[in-house]
């Protein structure tokens, strides 16, 4: 049995979650609007991604004897500048949930739910590669100069992109 501190914690970054989807979205709704179909298949890809972490925590909190308790879900960003803006935004968003995962654990740790600590240790490697992932491009566009041929090239590379859900 979970408790209701960590039940309430989980609750909250379930709907951090799907915040996340909800503005990948609305990033991709704007890349799309600017003509880069790679950069808007990028997101749409972190948008199921997120749905996912969502999910994962949704059955966690069940099988723990919790309740998940839907909560309105903030409007994202809808404007933006360009795509390095957007990329900006995107790493500073990742580093944000790190911080919120980061703060779940020691949650668990205070609690000393030993359950809940392996179960956050995935999303804990999972935010290293996120936060790695969008830095790289981040780090692509500024080189580029987020704009060219440099732009088009990265947009069609991350046009190649799927979801494929993680193993564990």
């Amino acid at each position: 049995m979970i408790s209701k501190k960590l039940e309430q914690a989980i609750n909250e970054q379930i709907n951090k979650e799907l915040f996340s989807e909800y503005l990948y979205l609305s990033m991709a709704s704007y890349c799309s609007s600017i003509g880069l179909d790679g950069f808007e298949n990028f997101f749409l890809v972190q948008v199921e991604e997120e749905r996912f972490h969502a999910m994962k925590m949704y059955k966690f909190l069940n099988e723990r004897g919790g309740r998940v308790i839907m909560k309105a879900i903030d409007q994202p960003e809808t404007q933006f500048e360009s795509a390095l803006q957007v990329l900006e935004k995107t790493y500073e968003h990742e580093q944000y949930v790190s911080k919120l995962i980061n703060e779940l654990m020691d949650l668990a740790i205070a609690e000393n739910d030993h359950a809940a600590k392996s179960f956050l240790n995935w999303f804990v490697d999972e935010q290293v590669e996120e936060e790695a992932s969008m830095e790289n491009i981040l780090n692509k566009l500024k080189l580029i100069g987020g704009e060219g041929n440099g732009l088009l090239m990265l947009d069609k590379e991350l046009a190649a992109r799927v979801f494929t859900p993680p193993v564990k």
